[in-house]
């Protein structure tokens, strides 16, 4: 049984200093993803999102570790963040904001498996199936740095990614990417782990997204 730390492979990406703000080369990756809009504080739909990206996500890695052999953990749970208005978003007003919830997929998980995890968990019915999508997401260079502490009290730490970009000479752009390192059910507030990335360019963009194919 071959088995794979993913997380210390893209250690670069998923375990940053909290000391420093630092650019990273994002590769293109493959994520189970789910849209939605709201607080996520109070959006039902949001937990919902959560259930049914983990359902999926444990499927697959049990279908992997029995055909082909590879034992890997499951990746954290991750969010894209934005307003159609982005003054409602650096406001706070979350009732307006929209997401996507997301788990990345290592390479060698592919969209039948997904398709076949997908079939297998429907019987559970997971709340937010209909709306999973198996999509590879491309952000390229991003700024990024750890945020220790509860999700309310991340502000000063996007001010310090945000202005890292502007000090590049360049421009945000895509969406305000957070990884949640920590198991929130359990941790104290206080020690909570979250990645927060901003995706930058020397033009206004956006990253690209890329329905993920072949069996």
């Amino acid at each position: 049984m071959k088995k794979i730390d993913l997380k210390k492979e893209l250690k670069s990406l998923y375990q940053p200093s909290a000391k420093v703000v630092v650019l990273v080369d994002v590769p293109t990756m493959n994520y189970l993803m789910v849209d939605g809009e709201g607080d996520p504080n109070t959006s039902k739909s949001y937990a919902e999102a959560t259930e049914t990206l983990f359902a999926v996500a444990y499927t697959v890695k049990f279908s992997v570790k029995k055909s082909q052999e590879i034992d890997y953990g499951i990746m954290p749970l991750e969010s894209l963040w934005w307003a159609d208005d982005m003054s409602a978003f650096s406001t706070g007003d979350k009732a307006k904001w929209k997401w996507t919830a997301m788990i990345m997929q290592p390479s060698f998980v592919t969209a039948k498996i997904v398709a076949e995890a997908v079939a297998d968990v429907k019987k559970k019915k997971p709340p937010a199936l209909a709306k999973l999508r198996f999509e590879s997401l491309t952000e390229g260079t991003c700024a990024q740095t750890l945020h220790i502490g509860p999700f309310s009290e991340e502000g000063p730490t996007i001010e310090r990614v945000h202005e890292f970009i502007r000090v590049q000479g360049v421009k945000l752009a895509g969406k305000h990417h957070e990884i949640y390192l920590s198991d929130i059910r359990k941790a104290a507030p206080e020690k909570w782990k979250t990645v927060v990335r901003q995706p930058m360019t020397k033009e206004p963009g956006r990253a690209t997204w890329t329905r993920c194919s072949g069996g």
